[in-house]
Formats: C-alpha cells, sequence, structure tokens
C-alpha cells in the first residue's frame, strides 16, 4: 500500500524544471495593452464611485426630507 508505480515513458521532473517550463509559456503584455488596461479599471473605479457617491447622496437627501 502506498506504492507508486511509474510507467515506462514518463519521467520524473524537478518542481523547479517544471516551474521554468511553465514560465516559459507565459506571454507578457507590451506596455500599450498595460497601460490601456490601467485605464480602463481606474475609469470604471472612478465611475462606480461616483455612481455610489450620487445614490448616497439622494438616499441622504431623502431620508432628511422624511425624517
Amino acid at each position: 500500500m502506498g506504492d507508486t508505480v511509474n510507467s515506462e515513458g514518463a519521467q520524473k521532473r524537478s518542481f523547479f524544471k517544471g516551474l521554468k517550463a511553465e514560465f516559459t509559456k507565459i506571454v507578457w503584455p507590451d506596455k500599450d495593452t498595460v497601460t490601456k488596461q490601467t485605464i480602463a479599471v481606474v475609469s470604471a473605479a472612478i465611475a462606480l464611485g461616483l455612481i455610489i457617491a450620487i445614490i448616497d447622496l439622494i438616499v441622504k437627501f431623502g431620508l432628511s426630507f422624511i425624517l
């Protein structure tokens, strides 16, 4: 129990060799892509913040009007 059987063609590779092989498969984005995506994320965050702030002001005004 607990014994493992390796197939003929399978060879054990060290963790770091496998890690290096996976890192070679990574396609890193270029500077233009990173810039465009950064602008999109910052714009979306600002827009969402403004929407939340406007909703908060409406609710605050509505509650002060009712109470």
